[in-house]
């Protein structure tokens, strides 16, 4: 039995059965799962009762787990019981009405049915792949169309509030590492003269043009299953970061991701290139299912997405350069500077993408 997993936690998510007596799962194992940045995920398998997902939320990054958990069963509930057609993962109850365990030392453990016919792929092969990605990503957004968006709460407040990534990007200028100033300067000028996109995300927000819908705010295809014979989409996971958005974020989260060539960490950066293919796979994938409920000016401005995520990254990444990387795990000094670099190539190249085959601009 892997030791980080508490007695306690696996009786409490393994003797309950709803409507019946409560009974031994008879031998336990446990398996840890990677590809998870945040939480330590498991699976749980019982000699007695199905296999499931056990995962330890991070209460450090997310300092209200209750939300993250109470939105995950308002969108479940919701998905199953409003015939939305959506699959999402069961959640597994250890009381008749809880889902959220905290054990003796305060952490916060949830689980969930373990899909085992489910694989996650962690890059897209060929554009099939990205516009499945896509088109999955916007059933579920659209599958929320009648949701009261209002009731969910921000897991992450700010997260892709693109006037305050400008504004903390701003505070970072007056780092006192000199060096780093200095190095980031050309960084630091190209994205300055982007801070028209700030200034369109600020139109975004206080239009009605713009409403705010129910986004999963991780949009990348590691987080869609895949049957693993028929290699159909099975459904979308890991919820913690849904939360009320606005219509760029799913749809740029998938093109930063998927669009290009090469990974954000790449410092080949004369190669980075927009993949046309892949760029309309996307597209199409998540249009085809969101234009009925798309407003005007959301169709309007559909290739603004990639453009405003992408600037978004590469702030964050240079902030967190000019604040000493406090925030992002870098391998050596130069890591969050190259990727802010590696970003802002990608933007480059979309821009004059988006102006060669579509003639559109912000």
């Amino acid at each position: 039995m892997n030791e980080e997993i508490p007695k306690e936690v696996l009786e409490a998510f393994t003797r309950y059965t709803p409507n019946l007596p409560a009974r031994s799962a008879g031998k336990i194992t446990s398996e840890i799962l990677g590809g998870g940045l945040i939480n330590n995920s498991y699976k749980i398998s019982c000699e007695s009762k199905d296999d499931f997902l056990l995962q330890r939320i991070n209460k450090y990054v997310f300092t209200h787990p209750e939300h993250i958990q109470e939105n995950y069963i308002n969108i479940w509930q919701f998905a199953e019981f409003e015939f939305t057609g959506l699959r999402l993962p069961f959640p597994i109850y250890f009381d008749r009405t809880t889902t959220l365990y905290v054990d003796d030392k305060e952490n916060y453990w949830r689980a969930f049915e373990f899909i085992d016919e489910g694989k996650a792929l962690s890059i897209a092969e060929k554009p099939s792949q990205a516009k499945a990605a896509a088109a999955a990503f916007a059933k579920f957004t659209a599958a929320f169309n009648e949701f009261n968006v209002s009731s969910l709460k921000n897991s992450i407040p700010g997260f892709h509030d693109l006037s305050l990534r400008y504004s903390q990007f701003e505070q970072s200028l007056n780092t006192e590492l000199h060096e780093r100033r200095t190095k980031a300067q050309f960084v630091i000028s190209e994205l300055k003269k982007r801070e028209l996109y700030k200034h369109f995300f600020e139109v975004i927000i206080e239009s009605d043009e713009f409403p705010q819908r129910v986004m999963h705010h991780d949009a990348k295809i590691a987080n869609i299953l895949f049957h693993k014979k028929t290699g159909k989409v099975i459904c979308p996971v890991d919820f913690d970061t849904v939360m009320p958005g606005y219509y760029f974020s799913d749809l740029g989260d998938l093109i930063r991701s998927l669009a290009c060539n090469l990974d954000e960490n790449s410092i080949d950066f004369e190669n980075i290139r927009i993949r046309k293919e892949f760029y309309e796979g996307i597209v199409d994938g998540y249009s085809q299912i969101m234009n009925p409920h798309f407003t005007k000016a959301e169709k309007k401005y559909l290739h603004a997405a990639g453009l405003l995520i992408l600037f978004m990254q590469s702030l964050r990444f240079i902030t967190d350069y000019l604040n000493g990387d406090v925030y992002y795990k870098v391998q050596h000094p130069e890591q969050n500077l190259q990727r802010a670099r590696n970003q802002l190539t990608l933007l480059n190249h979309l821009e004059d993408f988006l102006k060669k085959e579509y003639n559109f601009s912000i």
